[in-house]
Parts: structure tokens; C-alpha cells; sequence
């Protein structure tokens, strides 16, 4: 069996031979290895299908730095197509006799190609890589990371991927009877490995393939890649390779050591689980936040005073006002209302000719309502009443909660001090990048950061357009480079010319320059391959999600060339006038003057107020004075386009793997999303804490920008690979010996709680188990207690509903477990009588038992259960879940559908619904949220234990009393699946 060359062997630039298995033994191999971890090896942005590693030379014989091959290796451009021509592309039974072969990644994008090409190509699709490193090494082969021989200079040996067979077969098949053979598989480092390992496979020297590139699928681009073709860059490739073989490590070795130290199934991995630490400690820095205070005072003037006393009494009716959420006017609709009314809100700025800054920090918490008082008498209030009310959820300052009413003095007025405007621009932004782009799509379309490139993908590979067929729509969009082509910038420039006038181009082209340093992986911004091609002209060919993000790439591009938009910003300053109290207060507005890129963009809705004509001495009425307690707000959640600008901004993977780090973090439960924003779950604290004890290095964001940039000097410099490789495994071995030795099991650890055991009265605290973390009782376990706990620690505990348990005529409670909330007995668990909740935790009524039958399961055999659905009867597997087998209910004939309609109408008849009633006998609809069945004051609490009280009066912060419901997050109203 070949593996890669030895030291005696030769030495090649192409990093190594590989080694085939039958596709039999492909699959027990694949079935064996669901045991070994599903580490994260490398976010990679292609399909699954697509994840394969990269080529490497032996640590004994080693490689000399990859060198392009001389001009006169080059193969010698293709001859142009005739237009008219069409290659032959992706049938089982094509043929390549006499004809030139070109293989890309993926069927659509073959097609796409084949419009531009002549009948002398046949194009075929690789569907993504066709090798990787094997999941589990060979029977007898003693090697810890399968497939990478870490005493050998990491040698690695690939496999074909077991669906890959016969795609690989067929490209054998077709590249031998072929007069040439074309790689054109994308331009960035996998695209360059996928064709490494395509001309390994058809035994094509990397030296002398014939490797073309383009950044847009147009007819234009494609012919001018087949003119200058090049060979393989083995430097890409060996960047590549390392990244996989470096990913393959950290997960087949870390993951045993979290199976070990936390829970089994457990995986790690270099990028994502840095990722996941940015998560987590986002988290940590909430929880320990404390804010300052500080006090705003709103003054609303109206410019008829004689108006003050209406006006007064129509804004409080307007703000009294709900929409069908319950909720009050927006901020749009009060600058509406005061437009409408001519009047205009001021901030308070300056008193007794000092700037206004009323102020405590978190560290020294103060009462400032004297200083208030005084302030808000300045600006006109009188009749002051200060209230005060304790906040047992806030912490430093935010612990008291204080308002401030009062009328307002009829007689108060303010004059007009000064008047400033000034003409502002804006500039447009920079045509999009891969992240860019990923963030725009979120927060402007709502886009997952892999829905976005889903949908990227599509239109880069060619969509069918009615009258040209396949097109390309976008150029290539993994990309982290601004810049624009001289032809594409000549065709916007035009474009914008004609369709909008003069005042709206720019005397020369926008130049924008890359904020980030690394850039590297493409040479061209994500743009429409012709800006000619409006949105609006494709929307019959496009699919709703294409086409709202090629809207937003079309109208971002063609704006990054427009002149900047003009604003006009006034600051008006008033001074009272009535009295000399030194009270000061400003007004802000802006209107646009021109719109520049801003006509293809749109004005977005903003909620500054709009300013009327005002004059110097101009007198005004006061009609509401608002002095309100401001907290400083925590670190705000990731959203992904937030935690996509971080992982760019510190260098942690790059472009085309955000999307594959985001969706692996949620898969493997180490975050969540609620409201479009991340939290670190339980497992994902614990699991960040143990890898970070285990790798500090490892887990550094400093140290994980530092390993992309050693793979960018493979790849720009021909740095040497294995080197690099051995410099990591060095330290990464050791700090894997000394905690497989050292570090202690999460479930060893606990940590304290506030609370007594309702059962001993002994202390609690937390642990961690396999659901993650719980109260525990610290005498455990000579004391079984332990309860489900919330996000910030509190417990879980049952509270009283209007329900009677028809199975013993008990009350009903709300209780918590590992599968969510559910209604049971207060005799639970010995009455086992249970009410399920829906997803919008509405009750669910009881079903009737199923029906066992003797139809046999088209599966597995076991016979089938008849339920009648909301559509009739219908069948399936009594051994589900095990099974899923389902039978259709018109499968049966005639004579069996009535025999089994009999047996169950009776069926049903013996096990009637069960009706779920009320304490005063009124019927529990089904669906009705169980918020509306909770009995208030029906909520267990746990006491505070004596300890814990102790440290309160000496200074702690917690609150004496805590009741078990669930703390609303700072976002978000909390869910009864806490």
C-alpha cells in the first residue's frame, strides 16, 4: 500500500502518494469510526462532501520549498472557443476521446461553463474533494491522529472518500482517452488543493498541469483563464494541508481528554473552540458587570407658548398609548408627533455655565437626588416628589431605581442663544468581502451566515437566465480584498453616468484599501460580473432568497462608486429666559441636501428629529420636562455579524470559514441562539474552562491569529510546513500529557450557592452532570436534593397551576426537566399522570393510546400502530422512535380499511379523551398557555442559607430572598424552557 515518498525516494514538489480503499471497506471503516470524535479539523466552507486535507512530504527526505515551474513547463493555451460551440459536461456516459477534459467543483458551475467553452471540452464536476484523511487508521497501525504519522514529519496518507469512488473512476476513465486535461477549481487554497488532489489521482505531475483560474464565470473571464494557463502552486497546497493536519490533531487528541475530564462525545478544536471562548467570556463579562449612573433631562419646547398647557396634556395621552404588543410609540413616532405639533425636544447640556454631568460610577455608588432636585428646578420643574425602590436584581448603583416627577412651571421660557449648521458628508462603503457581506445579510436580510453563502454560492455558479441560459452573477465570493477590476469600475462608471447624471460620479474611480492586513485569499471585492443586469430585470430567475442578496451586492457595488451624500447637521442652543437659573439645553437635527450613493441605497429611517426655521432670540413655551436614571449598558450578546467582525478583526480563521465555525459551535451545544444572539450554554463554559486550563496557548486569540499568519507565509513565501507543524506538536503533546494527569473532573468540581437544602438544611451548590449544570445539596451523597437551575443560578422549582390531575384528583404543578417544562401532579413521580407543553407552551391534550395491529412494518417487520390523525387514519411503527416505518393508509385495501376502521372506532370508544378541567370545573381548552393557569403566590422558594446571609450583611450583593422564576435576560423576556 503507497503511502508518500521516503527519505530514499525521490524529491518532488508534490507533497505525497496516497492510498485507495475498496469502497466495502470504506464503509465498515466509516461505521466504526461514529466512536471517535467529530472534532473540529479546520472550518472549512464547502459542502461535507468537500472537506478533504491536503498533500505532504516526509520529515526525513525534506522538502525543498515548492517553486513554480518555468514559463516553458507552462502548457500552451487552449485555442478560444468558437462562440456558438458547447462543451459536453456532466453525463455519466460522456465521452473525452480526442477532446479536452476541464473538472471543476460542482455541477451548476460546470454548466455554467459550458455555455463559454467549445464541443472540443467535455466538463466534468468533482462535487467537491475527493480524498481526505482516513477517520480511523488501520487495523494494526499504531497511530494516535489517523491517516498523519507524527513521527515521520507528519507525513499524511489519503484516502478516496467513500461516495467518491466512481466519480473518480469515471474522471480516470475520461482523463485517459482525453488529448488534455483542465483543474478549475476555485481560486483560493481548497479550491487548490481539490485540484492537487485530482491531478494525484489521474497521475498528472503538479508541475505540468495545465490550472486555470477565474474570479467570475463569464465567457470574458473564463477565455482569458484558458489563454494563460499555470501549474499547480504547491505552496497553496502545502498551506492547506498543514491547516487540516493541524485541525486533525488538536481534534483526535483533545476530544479524548474532554471525554476523559467532562463527558463523553465531547470534541474540540482549534478554531471553533477559540470561537466559543470569545462566547463564553462575553458571557462572564455580563455577569460581572456593574454600571455607572447617570441622570438625562429631556425639555420639550412648542414654538406657539400659549400652546404649552394643550400640548402638555395631548403628549401624555399620546404616550399613554399601546400598539397590539402592548407596546408605546417608537421613537420615530414621537419625532413624527412632534413635528406634527411644532414642537422640539432638547437635551439639558449646561448649568450655571458648566457642562451638565450628573454621574456615580459603579465603584462608588451614590444618592444623587439632591443634585437632581436641584438640576431639574433649574430647567423649569417644580412640585418635585423623588421615589425610591429597591432593584434585588441590580448591582452597584442600579440597586435603587429612583424617579422624579413634578409640573411644569407654566411661566417657564426659552430663547434661542445660537444657531449652527454645517454641511456634513458621507461616504459610501467599500463594495462587499466575504464578511462584509455576511454581516450586511444578517442585519439587513436576517441572513444565517450559511444561508448567505449558500445563496452566494448559487449565483457565483450560474443561474438560468431566460434567453442566455446559465449565467454567473457575482464574481467569486470568498474573498477578503476590496479592490475592483479597471474593467469592472469602467462598466459602473458608465452605468452610473447614464442612468443617474454627472453630480453623481466622482471626477476619478473610489479606491478602497483592505482593514485587514492579511488579506489574501482572492484578488477582487463580490460584485455583479455586469452591473447592466439590474435586480429588478432577474427577479422572475431568481429564487427570493438570491434574489435579496443579489440586490443588496448589485446596490452596494454600484454605490461604492458614487459621489458622497451632503447633510446639513444644525445644533440650536437654548437658554431660559424667564429666569436667570444658567439652565441650557440643545437641540439636534439633520436634513439631507444631496443624496449622492445614497440614491441607489435609500435614506434609512433614523429617529432624528427634523428642525423648523429658527431665529436668534426666538422665544418658546415649555410643555414637558423628563429627568430620567440612566445605566450604563453591559457588553452586548454576539450576534453573527457581530462575532463575524470579531473573528475578522482578531484574525481567527478566515472568510470561508465563519460560516462552518458558527454553525459547528450550535451543532455540537456549546452555544445557543435565542433572539439572534449567542449564549454559552453550561457545556460550552465547561468545556471552554477545561480546554484553556489544558492549552492556554492553544486557546489564545493572539496565538490562533499567529498560526493563520504562519500558514499565510507557507503559502506567500514557501515557509516550510512541516517545520511549522513540529514547532505546534511540541508544546501541544505536553501540556496534553500533563493534564491528562493533572486537571480534575468537571463533575468533581462544585461551586457555592446561596441557597439551604429544603431537605437537610445543609449548604448548596452547583455541579455539573450530563445535562449540564443543577443544585446540588453539598452532603451529597448522604443527601440525594438537587434541582434544574436558570442561567444566572437560580432554581427551577414547581409552582401551582389551576388544573386538576384527572388521575387522582390532585392539584397540578409546573415543574422543569431536561426535556423542558411539563405539568404533573403535586404526587409526582408516584402518580405518573403528565401534561406536555407545545413549543409555545400552550398544554397539550393527552392522546389516546395507539392501536397495535397485525399489519406488519414495511421496515422492520415489528407490527404497526393505527392512530387517527387530524387527515384520517394512518400507520406507523410501534417500535418508534427505533423505527420510523410508516405505512399509507390507502396501501391497504378495502376489506382491511374497514376492518381496522372497526376495531378502531371501538379502540376509541373504551379510551375516551381526557378533559382537562379547572379547580371550578370550566374545561382547559387545548393550547392554553400555561402563564394563564399559574396560580399567583403558587411559586416555591428556597430559603437563603444562614452562611449566605452572613456574607450578605458583611458586604455581599445578593438578595435575601429569591424566588425560583427565571430572571429576565437583558434582551429577552425569559422562556419557560430556562
Amino acid at each position: 500500500m503507497a503511502r508518500a515518498s521516503s527519505a530514499d525516494g525521490p524529491k518532488t514538489d508534490a507533497p505525497t502518494k496516497t492510498r485507495k480503499v475498496a469502497k466495502v471497506k470504506a464503509k465498515a471503516t466509516e461505521a466504526k469510526a461514529k466512536a471517535k470524535p467529530k472534532a473540529a479539523e479546520g472550518a472549512a466552507k464547502k459542502a461535507p462532501a468537500k472537506k478533504a486535507a491536503k498533500a505532504a512530504t516526509p520529515k526525513a527526505a525534506k522538502a525543498p520549498k515548492a517553486t513554480k515551474a518555468p514559463k516553458a513547463a507552462a502548457a500552451a493555451p487552449a485555442a478560444a472557443p468558437e462562440e456558438g460551440d458547447e462543451a459536453e459536461g456532466g453525463s455519466e456516459g460522456a465521452s473525452a476521446r480526442g477532446k479536452q477534459l476541464v473538472i471543476v467543483e460542482s455541477p451548476a458551475k460546470a454548466k455554467t461553463i459550458n455555455k463559454y467553452l467549445g464541443s472540443n471540452f467535455v466538463v466534468q464536476a468533482s462535487v467537491g474533494h475527493i480524498r481526505d484523511l482516513p477517520t480511523k487508521s488501520e487495523k494494526g497501525a499504531k497511530q494516535p491522529v489517523p491517516g498523519v504519522d507524527l513521527e515521520h514529519g507528519f507525513r499524511p496518507t489519503y484516502v478516496v472518500l467513500t461516495n467518491k469512488s466512481k466519480t473518480v473512476a469515471d474522471l480516470k476513465r475520461l482523463a485517459k482517452s482525453a488529448s488534455q486535461v483542465w483543474f478549475a477549481t476555485d481560486l483560493d487554497r481548497e479550491g487548490e488543493a481539490i485540484a492537487w488532489h485530482l491531478a494525484e489521482e489521474l497521475r498528472i505531475p503538479p508541475q505540468a498541469a495545465r490550472r486555470v483560474v477565474f474570479n467570475a464565470i463569464t465567457q470574458q473571464a473564463v477565455h482569458r483563464a484558458f489563454a494563460n494557463p499555470r501549474p499547480i502552486d504547491v505552496n497553496k497546497v502545502n498551506a492547506q494541508q498543514a491547516r487540516r493536519i493541524l485541525d486533525r490533531i488538536v481534534g483526535y487528541q483533545a476530544s479524548p481528554l474532554l471525554w476523559k475530564k467532562v463527558a463523553r462525545g465531547l470534541s474540540a478544536g482549534r478554531v471553533q473552540s477559540v470561537a466559543v471562548k470569545l462566547i463564553v467570556e462575553r458571557e462572564r463579562e455580563i455577569a460581572a458587570f456593574v454600571p455607572d449612573e447617570r441622570w438625562e433631562v429631556t425639555v420639550r419646547l412648542c414654538v406657539d407658548p400659549s400652546q404649552a398647557a394643550p400640548l402638555a396634556s395631548a403628549w401624555a395621552q399620546f404616550l399613554a398609548t399601546v400598539d397590539e404588543k402592548g407596546k408605546g410609540p417608537t421613537l420615530k413616532a414621537q419625532n413624527t408627533w412632534m413635528s406634527q405639533h411644532a414642537a422640539i425636544e432638547a437635551e439639558l447640556v449646561e448649568l450655571g455655565g458648566e457642562k451638565f454631568s450628573l454621574t456615580a460610577a459603579a465603584t462608588a455608588p451614590r444618592d444623587l437626588s439632591a443634585d437632581v432636585a436641584r438640576a431639574v428646578e433649574a430647567v423649569g420643574l417644580r412640585d418635585l416628589k423623588i421615589t425610591a425602590r429597591d432593584n434585588p436584581e441590580g448591582k452597584g448603583p442600579q440597586k435603587t431605581l429612583r424617579t422624579v416627577t413634578g409640573a411644569v412651571d407654566p411661566g417657564v421660557r426659552y430663547r434661542v442663544k445660537s444657531v449652527e449648521t454645517k454641511r456634513t458628508t458621507s461616504r459610501p462603503l467599500a463594495p462587499f468581502i466575504t464578511s462584509s457581506l455576511q454581516i450586511a445579510a444578517a442585519n439587513q436580510l436576517g441572513f444565517t451566515t450559511q444561508r448567505t453563502m449558500r445563496a452566494a454560492q448559487q449565483l457565483y455558479e450560474g443561474i438560468a437566465i431566460p434567453g442566455e441560459g446559465q449565467v454567473g452573477l457575482i464574481t467569486y465570493m470568498r474573498t477578503d480584498a476590496t479592490a475592483l477590476s479597471a474593467e469592472a469600475l469602467t462598466q459602473i462608471r458608465g452605468f452610473i453616468g447614464s442612468r443617474f447624471g454627472e453630480p453623481y460620479l466622482p471626477e476619478k474611480p473610489n479606491i478602497y484599501t483592505s482593514s485587514n492586513k492579511d488579506a489574501q485569499e482572492a484578488h477582487e471585492a463580490i460584485r455583479p460580473t455586469d452591473i447592466n443586469r439590474r435586480p429588478e430585470d432577474l427577479r422572475e430567475a431568481l429564487t427570493d432568497e438570491q434574489f435579496k442578496l443579489y440586490s443588496l451586492i448589485w446596490a452596494r457595488t454600484v454605490a461604492c462608486q458614487m459621489t458622497p451624500a451632503q447633510w446639513d447637521a444644525t445644533a440650536v442652543m437654548f437658554e431660559r429666559a424667564d429666569k436667570p437659573t444658567g439652565a441650557v439645553v440643545r437641540a439636534t437635527g439633520r436634513t439631507l441636501a444631496f443624496d449622492g450613493f445614497l440614491k441607489v441605497l435609500g435614506v434609512q429611517a433614523t429617529d432624528e428629529q427634523t428642525l423648523p426655521t429658527l431665529g436668534e432670540g426666538q422665544a418658546f413655551g415649555t410643555f414637558s420636562i423628563e429627568p430620567q436614571q440612566k445605566f450604563q449598558s453591559p457588553p452586548p450578546r454576539y450576534t453573527e455579524a457581530s462575532l463575524v467582525k470579531t473573528l475578522e478583526a482578531e484574525g481567527i480563521g478566515r472568510p470561508s470559514t465563519y460560516a462552518s465555525i458558527i454553525s459547528v459551535i450550535q451543532e455540537r451545544k456549546y452555544v445557543e441562539q435565542l433572539d439572534r444572539r449567542f449564549y454559552a450554554t453550561d457545556l460550552g463554559e465547561v468545556v471552554t474552562d477545561k480546554l484553556v486550563e489544558a492549552f492556554s496557548d492553544l486557546m489564545d486569540v493572539g496565538y490562533t491569529r499567529a498560526m493563520e499568519a504562519q500558514l499565510d507565509e507557507i503559502e506567500d513565501k514557501g515557509a516550510d510546513w512541516q517545520k511549522m507543524l513540529e514547532r505546534f506538536y511540541g508544546g501541544f503533546r505536553r501540556s496534553l500529557d500533563r493534564a491528562s494527569d493533572t486537571m480534575t473532573h468537571a463533575k468533581a468540581e462544585a461551586q457555592p450557592a446561596i441557597y439551604k437544602c429544603p431537605e437537610c438544611g445543609a449548604p448548596t451548590c452547583y455541579r455539573f452532570g450530563k445535562n449540564g449544570r443543577f443544585l446540588s445539596c453539598t452532603r451529597y451523597p448522604e443527601c440525594n436534593y438537587a434541582a434544574p437551575i436558570t442561567r444566572d443560578g437560580r432554581p427551577l422549582l414547581p409552582e401551582r397551576v389551576d388544573m386538576v390531575c384527572p388521575e387522582d384528583g390532585s392539584d397540578m404543578e409546573l415543574r422543569n426537566s431536561r426535556f423542558g417544562p411539563f405539568l404533573a401532579s403535586v404526587n409526582f413521580p408516584n402518580t405518573k399522570f403528565v401534561i406536555n407543553l407545545d413549543k409555545k407552551e400552550g398544554v397539550k391534550l393527552p392522546t389516546p393510546p395507539a392501536l397495535e395491529v397485525d399489519v406488519p412494518c414495511p421496515k422492520c417487520g415489528a407490527p404497526l400502530n393505527l392512530r387517527m390523525g387530524k387527515r384520517g387514519p394512518w400507520l406507523g411503527c410501534s417500535k418508534f422512535p427505533k423505527c420510523r416505518g410508516r405505512l399509507a393508509w390507502t396501501a391497504l385495501d378495502e376489506a382491511k380499511q374497514a376492518a381496522l376502521s372497526k376495531q378502531l372506532a371501538a379502540h376509541e370508544k373504551a379510551h375516551p379523551p381526557i378533559v382537562l378541567k379547572r379547580r371550578d370545573g370550566s374545561v382547559i381548552a387545548e393550547g392554553t398557555p400555561v402563564a394563564d393557569l399559574l396560580i399567583p403566590g403558587g411559586l416555591a422558594e428556597l430559603e437563603i442559607h444562614p452562611d449566605a446571609l452572613a456574607d450578605k450583611a458583611a458586604g455581599d450583593n445578593k438578595p435575601a430572598t429569591v424566588v425560583a422564576a427565571p430572571a429576565p435576560a437583558p434582551e429577552k423576556a425569559p422562556s419557560l424552557r430556562n
